[in-house]
């Protein structure tokens, strides 16, 4: 059975799985409000102003590593659909909600990885953001189930 990082990384899914996360990714900050929401605009701004496709790039550069960080995730979902007879994408994404806050750690420590790399504007958006962020991709991981489960159909 394929990998994660095997589905969502094959020439002709790949670009689709990159603009469905970009779009999501817009729709979620886009969503934010409150006093909070203000920081993470102006970040997310920042981050276009400097290249208007950054958040695409990343996903793009990033995706084996995110699909290989929900990979234990896909596991579980894949033997249970295969114990109750249900269909894979639906148990996934019912799974990867489920596991929210073990998702949200898993995909944040990939983004940690590389933000240590980083340096200027960047990283000091993210170091700014960071300690909210946790809270920001755990409500966003039902959307990211929803939006990742029709690639494994």
């Amino acid at each position: 059975m394929a990998t994660l990082v095997e589905i969502f990384t094959r020439e002709d899914v790949r670009p689709q799985v990159v603009r469905a996360c970009a779009s999501l990714i817009d729709a979620e900050v886009k969503s934010k409000t409150g006093l909070s929401a203000l920081a993470i605009k102006a970040g997310y701004k920042l981050v276009a102003a400097i290249r208007p496709s950054m958040v695409a790039d990343v996903v793009d550069r990033l995706l084996p590593e995110f699909a290989a960080a929900l990979e234990p995730v896909y596991v579980e979902s894949r033997e249970q659909a295969a114990r109750d007879g249900a269909p894979l994408p639906e148990v996934f994404a019912a799974h990867v909600t489920t596991e929210a806050p073990r998702v949200a750690q898993a995909l944040l420590t990939v983004t940690d990885r590389r933000a240590a790399k980083a340096s200027g504007p960047l990283r000091k958006t993210y170091d700014r953001l960071r300690d909210s962020a946790e809270a920001h991709v755990r409500i966003a991981v039902p959307g990211l189930a929803r939006t990742l489960a029709p690639f494994l159909a």
